[in-house]
């Protein structure tokens, strides 16, 4: 067995390579967050991913604050948008790592280890975390609907994407 099989087997290789889980605050919508100022997927503008196609750091200046987070922009532009439709650019699980999220843990991402499937952004850890999602996302997003609810406490709100398409990564920074 390759050392990237058992780290994609192991709870504690997730942990080691992602960091320490996180927690959900009570009466809080689950989002990743860093810090007393709850800043959102470690400052950087979700709308970026969609528009853009590339990670881009957000303003103290342009934030805005949203299910009990401070999402950041670098456009006004991308603020506005984020406003009109939210939960277009909300990435999936809260901006938690989805392949942590589908082995039942909550872990902090690495904001360049991203996906766009289903016009949903998909947050990961870093190689080779990133790369075992890489490798049969459909699964791993079926079974990480399965586990959200009960991670969070909370009613799923991850729309279950359609089982007879197979999907390609819109977009993935090499």
């Amino acid at each position: 067995m390759s050392w990237c099989s058992a780290v994609g087997r192991t709870t504690a290789g997730l942990a080691a390579l992602c960091g320490v889980s996180l927690k959900v605050s009570a009466g809080q919508l689950p989002v990743n967050v860093r810090g007393g100022a709850r800043i959102a997927i470690q400052g950087y503008n979700p709308v970026a991913y969609f528009v853009a196609g590339e990670p881009r750091k957000g303003s103290s200046g342009l934030g805005v604050a949203y299910s009990g987070a401070q999402w950041l922009f670098s456009s006004e532009t991308n603020r506005r948008l984020f406003m009109e439709n939210p939960g277009h650019y909300l990435p999936a699980y809260g901006g938690y790592c989805a392949y942590g999220v589908a082995q039942g843990r909550l872990l902090d991402v690495d904001p360049q280890s991203w996906t766009i499937l289903y016009d949903r952004l998909y947050f990961n850890c870093p190689e080779p975390i990133y790369d075992l999602w890489l490798s049969d996302p459909m699964s791993y997003i079926r079974q990480a609907n399965k586990n959200w609810p009960r991670l969070t406490g909370q009613m799923s709100v991850q729309l279950p994407p359609d089982a007879n398409r197979v999907p390609a990564p819109d977009s993935r920074n090499p």
